[in-house]
């Protein structure tokens, strides 16, 4: 037998076990609830869900070392998941938010080589070490923040060298810190100013250069392309994702963000890609093409809103049987935050999304936005023990104490990170 971890008596235990693969519909508002519930994990890993009175009996059945964790009082939830991040980067644009506050549009910025072309130019300049030190300091906070799983893009870089390097950090901070980092190419962010003149050679790069080196090192399982007027258009954006799929990459596309009717989503849908993101400006064609093809809808409301953009539709996502999921876009342009109960808050407030649905958003959903729905995202034995307690009564409390951090204690694999509120175990492995 090995270390058992047994959280016990929590108000509600939030397991999101009902059905299989990404929730749509009235399925976004089932968390599978346990008054007094209760949770024993071992070796990691998920082996028993359920009433305390029979956690107790199970308990008698095991021997060994049991750590225990009273969660009276408290909501328990799965780890909550964030499937797409920018987290790997250097530099800082503050500055923009004062362009933006006095009027100026984020393309017109990007095109004078501001945006993504300014932080390119600082992440080509960082060292890999230090992309990875900045960067576990981020992940510290989302961890602080109730984050198990993240998403990590490249397209900072946008030479062959410097995505591999971010794609490198990436692999490097999966491997040093408690919170499992999902790697994925975005050589397609932006087209760098050294190729303006000429972008068709640009995604000729991409495609023809960095795709294989990215295939042949297995330093990404995903492939992402900005598709949006005035980067890269439809043509170009699927040309690069049908490349990327025939080298084995699953799919993920940057859709319908700033310009209406561009069809960005009904691109995800035709080449099936795993989820379309952003999605502001989705047609309610687009919203069709993407409950048929199944492609979740991975949105980012803190983004719409650091923008001073209109929201999403979620409602109408959800209502026409789009499975929807929530990130906070974490990147230092337009959504420089590792809060995921913020971007919840901001479903909530901006999308009308019920705080049933954000929870469903931000765990089983966003598990299965990033290919790891059978491993994370609900409360199921087999399943990683990665769990958060929050300092409330009922999960309806944590969209109404809104903007506050109520993150008590964080566990990973079983293992306690956070407690009181407090980091207490990153274990960096020794090198």
């Amino acid at each position: 037998m090995g270390k058992l971890t047994y959280v016990k008596s929590a108000s509600q235990l939030l397991c999101m076990d009902t059905g299989h693969g990404p929730r749509t519909g009235k399925g976004m508002s089932m968390l599978g609830i346990i008054a007094d519930g209760s949770v024993v994990i071992e070796d990691g890993i998920i082996v028993f869900a359920g009433s305390d009175a029979l956690a107790a009996q199970f308990l008698g059945t095991r021997r060994g070392e049991v750590e225990v964790i009273d969660a009276s009082g408290k909501v328990v939830a799965p780890g909550l998941v964030d499937p797409h991040t920018h987290v790997v980067y250097a530099g800082s644009r503050e500055n923009e938010l004062e362009l933006r506050l006095q009027g100026e549009k984020y393309t017109d910025i990007l095109q004078r080589g501001g945006g993504i072309l300014n932080t390119a130019r600082s992440t080509r300049e960082a060292s890999e070490e230090e992309l990875i030190r900045q960067a576990l300091t981020r992940l510290d906070r989302f961890l602080l923040h109730g984050v198990t799983t993240i998403e990590a893009k490249s397209g900072y870089g946008l030479t062959v060298k410097d995505e591999l390097k971010q794609l490198r950090a990436a692999r490097e901070l999966d491997r040093r810190h408690p919170i499992d980092v999902v790697p994925t190419f975005m050589g397609a962010h932006a087209v760098p100013e050294e190729y303006r003149s000429h972008p068709e050679s640009y995604v000729n790069l991409v495609i023809e250069e960095m795709l294989p080196a990215v295939a042949e090192r297995g330093l990404a399982e995903y492939c992402d392309v900005f598709c949006e007027q005035g980067v890269f258009d439809i043509a170009e954006s699927g040309r690069i994702l049908e490349a990327a799929e025939r080298l084995g990459f699953k799919l993920k596309i940057h859709a319908d963000e700033i310009a209406k009717n561009f069809g960005g989503a009904e691109l995800a849908a035709k080449l099936e890609a795993v989820s379309a993101e952003h999605l502001l400006k989705t047609s309610e064609e687009g919203i069709r093409a993407l409950a048929k093809s199944g492609t979740i809808a991975v949105l980012l409301p803190g983004t719409a809103l650091f923008l001073m953009e209109r929201a999403a539709d979620a409602r109408s996502m959800i209502d026409g049987g789009v499975a929807v999921a929530l990130s906070t876009d974490c990147n230092p342009g337009s959504s420089p935050t590792v809060s995921m109960p913020f971007i919840m808050n901001a479903a909530c407030l901006t999308m009308r999304m019920t705080p049933a649905e954000v929870l469903v958003a931000s765990t089983i959903n966003a598990a299965h936005a990033i290919g790891r729905g059978n491993e994370i995202g609900s409360i199921e034995t087999g399943k990683r023990g990665d769990l958060v307690l929050f300092d409330v009564s009922n999960y309806r409390q944590l969209q109404y104490y809104y903007g506050m951090n109520l993150v008590h204690t964080v566990i990973k694999n079983g293992r306690t990170v956070v407690k009181g509120g407090v980091l207490v175990d990153r274990n960096e492995p020794a090198d």
